[in-house]
Order: C-alpha cells, then sequence, then structure tokens
C-alpha cells in the first residue's frame, strides 16, 4: 500500500475574520510600516546613494532592515563588501519565512517567484495570524501589495527631499527604520530563548560598534543564536544526571 502524506493543517484557533476586516488589517500594517520607506529614501541619499541607486534597492531588495543596514555602514564609511555581507544575513530570515509560507498559501507555482518578493515580517505575520488558507492569501496579498507600493513611493519621495532637508543625519531619520524593526520582532520574543538571543545580539552588535568596521558588527551579532543554543544545549546535558537521579 502506498504511504499516505498527512494534510497541512491550518490553523482554526478563533472565530472566521470577514474579507473586510482581514483587508483593513492588512492595510494598516501595509501603510504605517510603507510610510518609514521615506526615512529609508532620505537615508540611502545622505551615504551618497544616487536616485536610482536608492530606488533599485527597494524595488529589488524590498526587506527594510537590510536596506538600513546596509546604507547604514556605507554611511558610516564601511566596506561595501562587508555591508552587502551584514544586509544579506538580515535578509536570510526571509528564506525561512518562505518555507512555511509556501505550505500555508500553496499558490500555484507561476505565481510563487512574484510571491517570493513579499515574503518579509509583515507579510509574513499578516498570513499567520489569519484562521485558514483563503484568509491567509488574502491577507498576505493585500498586505503585501500595500507595503511594496507605498515603500517604493516614499523611497523615491525621501530621496528626493533629502537634499531640501540639509543634513540628514541631524534628523535622526536614520532610525525610523531600526525602530520599525524592533517594534514589529518585540512582540515575536515570547520564550526565554528568544528573548536571550536578541538581548545578547544587541550587547553584541553595541559593544563592538566602537571597535570593528562599519557593517562587521551586524556580522558578529548573528553569533548570538549558535551561543545561546550551545549554551542551552550544555546546560540541558548538565541538568539531564539530576533528573536521572530522582
Amino acid at each position: 500500500m502506498a504511504e499516505k502524506t498527512a494534510p497541512l493543517v491550518i490553523r482554526d484557533d478563533g472565530p472566521a475574520k470577514s474579507d473586510a476586516a482581514i483587508v483593513r488589517d492588512a492595510l494598516g500594517v501595509g501603510i504605517a510600516v510603507g510610510l518609514s520607506g521615506f526615512a529609508f529614501g532620505v537615508t540611502a541619499a545622505g551615504s551618497g546613494l544616487t536616485l536610482l541607486q536608492a530606488c533599485a534597492l527597494s524595488l529589488l531588495v524590498f526587506t527594510g532592515a537590510s536596506q538600513f543596514a546596509l546604507v547604514g555602514a556605507l554611511a558610516a564609511g564601511g566596506n561595501p563588501f562587508t555591508a552587502a555581507a551584514g544586509a544579506f544575513f538580515l535578509g536570510t530570515r526571509n528564506a525561512f519565512y518562505g518555507l512555511r509560507l509556501s505550505q500555508l498559501l500553496a499558490l500555484p507555482g507561476p505565481l510563487r517567484p512574484f510571491a517570493a518578493q513579499w515574503v518579509i515580517d509583515e507579510t509574513t505575520a499578516v498570513a499567520l495570524a489569519q484562521p485558514d488558507r483563503r484568509a491567509a492569501r488574502l491577507g498576505f496579498t493585500v498586505t503585501g501589495l500595500t507595503l511594496y507600493v507605498l515603500w517604493n513611493l516614499t523611497t523615491l519621495l525621501g530621496a528626493l527631499g533629502a537634499e531640501a532637508l540639509g543634513d540628514t543625519a541631524a534628523w535622526g531619520l536614520d532610525a525610523a527604520g531600526p525602530a520599525v524593526f524592533l517594534a514589529l520582532l518585540a512582540p515575536m520574543l515570547r520564550t526565554a530563548t528568544e528573548r536571550a538571543t536578541a538581548g545578547l545580539a544587541v550587547l553584541l552588535g553595541l559593544g563592538l560598534l566602537p571597535v570593528l568596521p562599519a557593517g562587521v558588527p551586524v556580522l558578529a551579532a548573528a553569533l548570538a543564536a549558535p551561543t545561546v543554543l550551545w549554551l542551552r544545549g550544555r546546560r540541558a546535558r548538565h541538568d539531564e544526571p539530576k533528573e536521572r537521579r530522582r
């Protein structure tokens, strides 16, 4: 007999949401985050990127944390390759989001390359919050479309307006992107391991900032995850004999 595969289970832990409610929530996320593209445009122009380069980053990369990491490192005088490496490692989380969303959304093959461009923190959060596949598809699509259009439009406006603002560093707009990212990340830190990883990453990033070239502290902060997992495994092995003696 052929082995049966278990069907994908979609969450059903609450009442069904109306399409209007899903669209409202998705638009709220898309508009709130999409407007911060203005800060990226200003920061990119202030770091020396041309208008075309800033707009190309938003069109092709489209992941705010990685974009801010790249231009922030360049603005601080960092090596372009180091800056790109830091942005790349920040963006790898989207690949893990894609693995989950590919099962949840189950989009037709031809649509997947286009949907992959919209796999970011916000679209993933909205899609996973929905009770079924149809709602997840709607939330993902509305969030992705709204955010992509607004992010690129405000990037253009920010880059064009950077000259009128004068000294962009004095406005502190470079902190807007990281602030938005932290606001989205904080509610996801539910376990002690996740909080310890985030805390260690912050300590590594800030502690090494004065002594390492721009862009390198971001790479060093990535060591937080394996370090916390190693310490957790070591503690588990240490506690195991005690449990056996009981």
